[in-house]
């Protein structure tokens, strides 16, 4: 069994209005030391493979079928072996 992280992020060149927002509010916190805000999305999967690769086949094909968008965001994917005990 493995668990797949799955972080979704805009692509650069895509204007994101929510980071925008969240850096202005963190301004007026007095957080004046960021530069900049992009929002995300972290999902995770729990995935019965065979192996590490089989089970980052999976979430690859996940994120490309359903979790992402590819015209708009980037994924990347952390796989963890889940303990058997």
């Amino acid at each position: 069994m493995y668990k797949a992280e799955i972080i979704v992020t805009l692509r650069p060149s895509i204007l994101d209005p929510q980071g925008k927002a969240a850096h202005h509010a963190l301004g007026e916190l007095g957080f004046q030391s960021i530069g900049q805000v992009r929002i995300g999305k972290f999902i995770e999967l729990e995935i019965e493979a065979a192996d590490a690769a089989a089970a980052e086949r999976i979430a690859r094909d996940a994120a490309d079928k359903l979790l992402a968008n590819p015209v708009m965001e980037d994924y990347r994917i952390v796989l963890h072996e889940l303990s058997t005990t």
